[in-house]
């Protein structure tokens, strides 16, 4: 069994997604860290373990659970950690996987307990990222992209339609059941474009790989590169280095960097994020009278699950948009937007039913239906970020 463990208090350095979304359920690259895990150790999961995000239901996601004691035999795993690859072969004694030193997952023996982490016991090393905090999303995008979309090249996928506009290998462009309109130019001089089942891809737009796009993924048009998007996306317009975690939606012109869009996020027409100071240095996010120092040039915007922009839209550097916010109204949108904001500058906030009736309004739109589970998890959601939980 392989059990998932959250942050035990997610800070500042996890929004907009502490509370809303575990951890295991951020996209590293092409892939979930939940499905990193699983690959890596060839397990599925039995349960996310951290009360952050406790009753989450979105899909098919294990359940998410209050942190308890865990009974071997099992592995129990760091959600704050990526893996790449295969975990090494290990040992009857091995007890650890370690990556630079400091302990990712425990391995327990038929009838041990694990109830805190500690580093007692042989380990051996994998290879992957510690995660430091949701902006850490984008350099896990940066150092998994390429390698995540060229083991997409080895199994069968589509020949390319005629009209299509090839720079580089054409073996580099993976279609698995897309529907690609002639006249689209797929870069793959640096890494390669799959387009999952479903995914629709109109005339007079551009993909420069690496870059994946999920199930019915619909790209309109624009020039579109080095991203992912999870399933059912709907994007136009200049997308680079940013990851759409799913059924997100930015229909519309406008330009988007080095950001991270949770579920639900709808951008209003010409939304443009900046992704890079005039100074040139390092991006710092402020959540909460924090200062969280990124060690990055680049840094767009992170929009928590549910959050919505006003059409023209504009972005400074290294902004937080907390869940369920909706953006609009005179002034400057602030680094920091609250949660539940109902305009710009955060001063009220959205209530319950309002929150409720939006997503209910939304998901439908995406062929999701609003079951008494996903009701229930929206519920939770709106009660820990108004601090009611």
């Amino acid at each position: 069994m392989l059990y998932l463990v959250e942050p035990e208090n997610p800070g500042p350095q996890w929004e907009p997604f502490a509370g809303v979304r575990p951890v295991a359920e951020l996209r590293a690259g092409v892939w979930r860290i939940r499905e990193r895990w699983e690959a890596a150790l060839r397990m599925d999961t039995t349960a996310i373990m951290g009360g952050a995000a406790a009753g989450f239901h979105e899909n098919d996601e294990p359940p998410s659970l209050a942190l308890g004691a865990i009974t071997g035999p099992a592995v129990v795993a760091r959600s704050d950690f990526a893996p790449s690859g295969l975990a090494p072969e290990s040992t009857a004694e091995t007890r650890r996987l370690s990556a630079d030193g400091k302990t990712v997952a425990w391995i327990l023996p038929a009838g041990a307990t694990w109830r805190r982490e500690d580093e007692s016991g042989p380990s051996v090393n994998i290879e992957g990222l510690h995660l430091l905090g949701c902006h850490h999303l984008l350099t896990a995008l940066e150092q998994f992209l390429t390698a995540d979309c060229a083991d997409f090249c080895a199994g069968d996928h589509d020949a390319l339609p005629d009209g299509s506009i090839v720079l580089g290998n054409p073996e580099l462009v993976v279609l698995r059941g897309a529907l690609v309109e002639p006249g689209v130019v797929f870069d793959v001089r640096h890494g390669a474009v799959v387009l999952d089942e479903g995914v629709e891809v109109r005339h007079g737009t551009r993909l420069e790989g690496p870059l994946y796009a999920g199930e019915h993924t619909r790209l309109l048009g624009g020039f579109i590169r080095n991203s992912v998007f999870g399933p059912r996306c709907v994007v136009r317009g200049e997308v680079a280095t940013s990851v759409f975690i799913g059924f997100a939606n930015k229909a519309h012109d406008g330009f988007v960097g080095h950001s991270v869009l949770g579920h639900w996020v709808n951008l209003g027409a010409g939304t443009t994020t900046s992704n890079l100071k005039n100074t040139y240095g390092e991006v710092r996010l402020s959540v909460r009278e924090t200062s969280i120092p990124t060690g990055r040039l680049n840094v767009g915007t992170l929009f928590g699950d549910h959050a919505k922009t006003a059409i023209g839209t504009m972005l400074p550097t290294g902004t937080v948009v907390g869940a369920g916010a909706n953006l609009f109204g005179p002034g400057q949108v602030p680094k920091y937007v609250p949660p539940l904001s109902w305009g710009s500058l955060g001063v009220e906030r959205l209530d319950e039913a309002g929150f409720l009736k939006i997503a209910g309004r939304v998901m439908p739109r995406r062929q999701v239906e609003v079951t008494p589970d996903r009701q229930a998890s929206l519920r939770a959601i709106y009660n820990r970020l108004a601090g009611k939980a």
